[in-house]
């Protein structure tokens, strides 16, 4: 599924800039042309992942392709990073995710492309520098959007409270690939609000995170704890507006 999601400033934050892609109102990055980042989560017909782990595992995957040097100004010995731009141009517009579905020869032909694979306990996520929204590669174009749906055969272990959740709200019911879109956008807030040194240190051990949904107390508590708080545009399967996702990393606790 698309994801279009803001973040949503805590009542004791100053509002967000009026630059920042997670605002809901028209900004200067929609006038901007759109790129959307692509994923696609391989769904064998016998083999499905479980829904739990194929969000952890999308998740993952845009942190992955974020502190990629291939995604940086500085990516290397020989300067800018060969996916930089792009990234850039993605980030200068909306934040848009996409997440498809493949398999057996879809996924081969998938795989084949640049982009960077990230494995979870079973899931398998590939995730691919940004394109136009308008411009994907035919190998990528022909997969399916819709109905990613998978469930989780058994209920998923509690998270570490101490290492880095994605709270998904316990009232809003989401597909699978729309959930795992929101989760990478969860994971995406994180990463922007943390400094440097804790970047490196998440990268280093292997971007651990867990996913997890509270109940409606809790949910409400964590919304107003000042974490960030991903807000959808409401343009595919939510009511514009919903938070979907609080991303609460151990650093940014307060």
């Amino acid at each position: 599924m698309s994801s279009d999601s803001v973040s949503e400033p805590s009542p004791a934050e100053p509002s967000a800039p009026a630059d920042s892609p997670f605002r809901t109102e028209p900004t200067s990055r929609d006038e901007a042309p759109q790129f959307v980042l692509p994923l696609v989560v391989r769904i064998e017909r016998t083999d499905p992942p479980a829904r739990n782990d194929a969000l952890a595992t999308a998740a993952r995957a845009v942190l992955t392709i974020l502190s990629d040097p291939r995604s940086l100004a500085e990516g290397g010995a020989e300067g800018e990073g060969e996916w930089a731009r792009a990234m850039r141009d993605w980030q200068d517009a909306r934040i848009r995710k996409v997440v498809r579905r493949a398999r057996g020869a879809e996924w081969r032909k998938a795989s084949a492309l640049p982009g960077i694979t990230v494995t979870g306990e079973r899931a398998e996520v590939r995730v691919f520098p940004p394109v136009p929204l308008d411009g994907w590669p035919k190998e990528l174009a022909k997969l399916q959007v819709s109905g990613t749906d998978l469930d989780d055969p058994e209920p998923p272990a509690a998270p570490d409270p101490a290492g880095p959740v994605l709270w998904m709200n316990p009232e809003v019911g989401m597909s699978a690939g729309k959930a795992m879109a929101q989760a990478g956008h969860g994971a995406q807030l994180a990463w922007w609000e943390l400094s440097d040194t804790e970047r490196k240190a998440w990268r280093e051990a292997g971007f651990p995170l867990s996913v997890a949904t509270p109940d409606a107390v809790r949910w409400r508590a964590l919304t107003a704890s000042g974490l960030p708080v991903v807000r959808d545009a409401g343009f595919t399967e939510v009511a514009p507006g919903s938070c979907t996702v609080v991303a609460d990393h151990p650093a940014l606790r307060r």
